[in-house]
């Protein structure tokens, strides 16, 4: 997107200026971050694609009859990545002979493109109609022009990233973009045995700190710092009792870092944390609430053998 560097360096200076600095996990996902956590999500420790794929390969008939629409309407879905897990749910629709469009939409004509081709090869009957752009500046053009009904997909336990008010402001936006009658499925990662919850954030195999420190690598390379990377490691913690996994990066000596082109520098005391990232976990009763508080109810809830994950369907009273 054109102001993506200008908003970058913005969040940036603000986050590493904080008294207790952060820096936006939404600055992960470039070309090299994208394919660093395709090898996180293939770690064995990192159960929650497995789990949902699991969903939605086994259930695709369930979700289907829980639906209700009539024919035809949308599949709109907020952050398509590679479409893999999707895939199991468009098959078996095709395979009953189901009539629907599929609207993928993503900040990445790049990733449209790969997942454009991918699923018209393996998919060829698929009517796909992606859509590149910010999420509700595209969902408030399709409720305005598109009048069937539409299900929203907002997969892989993204609603964990958002701490609790940014989580009911992105619901309300969900709802005002949704028209009545319109349904949202949306994966959420649950509470479970803290062990397991532990071991699949904190790195075994050392991508996650690539993950991480390749966020430094993209402010070295856009904004023109000047961090090194063998100065910094990586730290997670979980707590059990408030569901919050935070990922952090850790100083590890007394150092400066400068943005080029600017008068901004920011002095890192040794050991002193940066975080990154939260992955909320929830409770049923969390997400109830997150539902009534957003103007949804909670019609289904569809989980995996294990009862690590669901997939729930929220609908718009």
């Amino acid at each position: 997107m054109k102001n993506m560097p200008n908003t970058f360096k913005k969040d940036v200076i603000v986050g590493l200026s904080a008294r207790e600095k952060y820096l936006s996990s939404k600055y992960f996902y470039d070309d090299e971050g994208s394919r660093i956590f395709k090898e996180i999500m293939e770690m064995a420790e990192y159960y929650l694609s497995d789990c949902e794929y699991e969903i939605l390969a086994t259930q695709a008939d369930k979700i289907f009859e829980s639906l209700a629409f009539e024919q035809p309407f949308n599949i709109i879905e907020l952050g398509a990545g590679d479409g893999a897990k999707t895939f199991k749910l468009l098959e078996f629709l095709l395979s009953k002979g189901v009539n629907f469009d599929y609207i993928p939409i993503d900040i990445s004509q790049e990733a449209m493109n790969m997942l454009s081709q991918q699923l018209q090869k393996n998919l060829p009957s698929l009517k796909i109609k992606p859509a590149v752009g910010d999420y509700f500046e595209v969902l408030g053009q399709l409720k305005k022009t598109n009048k069937h009904q539409s299900l929203l997909l907002f997969l892989g336990g993204n609603i964990g990233n958002y701490p609790k008010e940014e989580a009911f402001r992105l619901m309300d936006l969900f709802n005002q973009s949704m028209k009545a009658g319109d349904k949202l499925l949306m994966g959420i990662d649950l509470q479970k045995n803290p062990q397991v919850i532990y071991q699949a954030y904190s790195d075994p195999h050392g991508i996650t700190k690539r993950f991480n420190l390749n966020l430094l690598t993209r402010m070295n390379r856009e904004l023109g710092a000047n961090f090194n990377l063998n100065e910094f490691d990586f730290y997670c913690y979980y707590n059990p009792r408030n569901g919050e996994l935070l990922s952090y990066l850790v100083s590890l000596s007394d150092q400066e870092v400068r943005l080029a082109n600017t008068d901004f520098s920011f002095h890192f005391a040794k050991d002193e944390l940066i975080w990154t990232e939260q992955s909320k976990k929830y409770s049923f009763k969390e997400i109830d609430m997150l539902a009534k508080h957003s103007g949804f109810e909670v019609s289904h809830r569809f989980m995996d053998s294990k009862r690590y994950f669901t997939d729930s369907l929220f609908v718009k009273k």
